[in-house]
């Protein structure tokens, strides 16, 4: 499966697509209540075929119009999606995993729909996308392979339109192997650490803009609630998070294909992020460790390299990667380097840390020598 992402001109016809987003809102939080009253009612999970055969009873009442604003079948993907959402919650119960069931949400805020098999038709030749009978013109940047199977319309905090169109087409590309492996510790100053001397320094795009953010909030707090200087504050805001969205995104794509060209095998450690996110705040955000493996991930599907996950618990830094040798005395991450006693070996916590993790991946790590 490939996914294609297109942006919408903007133009008057949009205001429809926005209004059908609402609509796929007004149905997904009255999904939601018929869910909570269920189950306050029975004690039982509401069974998804119910709910859908509810759905198409209320078309034919005035107060539910809204329904027939953007297509059965995106109507009843609303309701498989809130089914998966709480799938997933009694899944995390039965897992002792804490969590929340799904919520409402404000209309304004919703943002997409998925058309399946009927409402939409695609113009290749003229980019042109027809959606419930209104023709929209995109942006393609590329073309289109593979028999399309989902159409999602989506918008952003900016109020722009985006359309996702799955196919079928496979995302593989055949490269030349190198047979290098190589393995990478995440930091916060130096972003990856990587066993063979190769590292990337951390880019801190929202910091880089966070005086231009902090600016553009104080001038909106300072706005009149519901006012069109508000409005336009809130977009400039929204443009410069953006902004640094984009930038982010845009260096973990280009870095993961560059390391899926360059290694055959890369091996990374499995990191808790929500404690990491507890000590060090905001730059673990801003670094979004855990976006940038799962797009290596991907990258790496794509290219047939293997991406080895060590456990977060493997002590990485602690243990000389020449004799294998436990340090305990370094759990303070204030000491960056230091000798080991038995063989004499002088490292850098993260380099050797690395080193570790390409070992641990490979499943090469030497024994520890017993005294």
């Amino acid at each position: 499966m490939k996914t294609f992402c297109y942006k919408l001109y903007k133009s008057e016809h949009n205001v429809k697509l926005h209004r059908q987003i609402n609509a796929a809102g007004l149905t997904y939080n009255h999904c939601i209540a018929l869910h909570k009253r269920y189950y306050k009612l029975f004690g039982k999970f509401l069974n998804q075929n119910k709910l859908k055969k509810h759905l198409t009873r209320l078309k034919k009442l005035s107060k539910f119009g809204y329904l027939l604003e953007y297509g059965s079948q995106a109507v009843q993907d609303v309701a498989e999606r809130i089914n998966k959402a709480f799938e997933l919650f009694f899944g995390n119960l039965k897992r002792k995993v804490r969590c929340s069931p799904p919520k409402f949400k404000r209309v304004k805020k919703y943002k997409s729909f998925t058309l399946k098999q009927t409402g939409w038709k695609l113009d290749e030749d003229n980019h042109i996308l027809t959606v419930n009978g209104q023709s929209y013109r995109f942006f393609q940047s590329r073309r289109i392979s593979g028999k399309v199977k989902t159409v999602t319309i989506k918008r952003d905090s900016l109020g722009d339109i985006y359309v996702y169109i799955v196919t079928d087409a496979k995302n593989f590309e055949v490269e030349t192997r190198t047979g290098k492996s190589v393995g990478f510790d995440f930091g916060l100053k130096t972003f990856l650490t990587a066993s063979d001397g190769n590292d990337v320094t951390s880019p801190l795009f929202f910091a880089n803009n966070s005086k231009l953010i902090a600016q553009a909030s104080r001038e909106l707090s300072h706005k009149r609630k519901a006012s069109n200087n508000r409005r336009r504050a809130r977009l400039k805001l929204a443009r410069l998070h953006k902004k640094a969205t984009n930038q982010r995104h845009d260096f973990h794509f280009k870095l993961a294909r560059r390391l899926c060209l360059e290694y055959d095998t890369i091996c990374i450690e499995d990191l808790n992020v929500k404690a990491m996110q507890r000590l060090y705040g905001r730059k673990i955000g801003d670094l979004a460790f855990s976006d940038f493996v799962k797009t290596l991930k991907y990258e790496a599907s794509k290219f047939g390299t293997l991406v080895a996950e060590v456990g977060r618990f493997f002590a990485s830094s602690q243990l000389c990667s020449h004799c294998g040798e436990k340090n305990l005395q370094v759990k303070d991450l204030k000491i960056r380097q230091w000798i080991y006693p038995k063989c004499g070996a002088k490292y850098d916590r993260d380099r050797n840390a690395a080193i570790n993790i390409l070992q641990e991946g490979l499943g090469q790590r030497p024994l520890q020598e017993t005294s």
